[in-house]
């Protein structure tokens, strides 16, 4: 029996290799943060929070251990909303219509990004009053 060949069924904008993937990898990311940038709210104001506690990381009276533990709290927060976000478009996409299959979708993205904001004080948090 011949099964299907799996190239068939995939995106026809993969197969890039090499340099030319790693190229468009970077422009598609570029694109995704320009948007995320221009159309969500709450990424505008995480990365605000970012441009404060990055800068205020890196001058805290602490190990190098922990300032990454401090900027990785926050980069977190950025990454967790971009996956947020990217839910809350496709799901938009897909219908506007109220569905609780789509309210589910939407409310567990928004508590991914409550979590990450309440690691983000716990681990300042930790790090600042030890």
């Amino acid at each position: 029996m011949d099964r299907p060949d799996p190239q068939l069924h995939e995106s026809p904008f993969k197969g890039k290799t090499g340099l030319v993937r790693i190229w468009n990898a970077l422009r598609y990311s570029l694109a995704g943060l320009r948007a995320a940038f221009r159309h969500e709210d709450a990424f505008r104001q995480e990365c605000l929070l970012a441009m404060l506690l990055i800068p205020a990381a890196l001058f805290m009276p602490t190990s190098g251990t922990g300032k990454a533990l401090l900027i990785g709290s926050v980069l977190l927060v950025l990454v967790v909303e971009l996956v947020n976000s990217a839910i809350e478009a496709t799901v938009d996409r897909v219908s506007l219509e109220h569905h609780r299959l789509a309210k589910r979708a939407k409310d567990i993205g928004s508590a991914a990004v409550l979590l990450a904001l309440v690691n983000l004080a716990l681990v300042w948090g930790l790090v600042i009053f030890g």
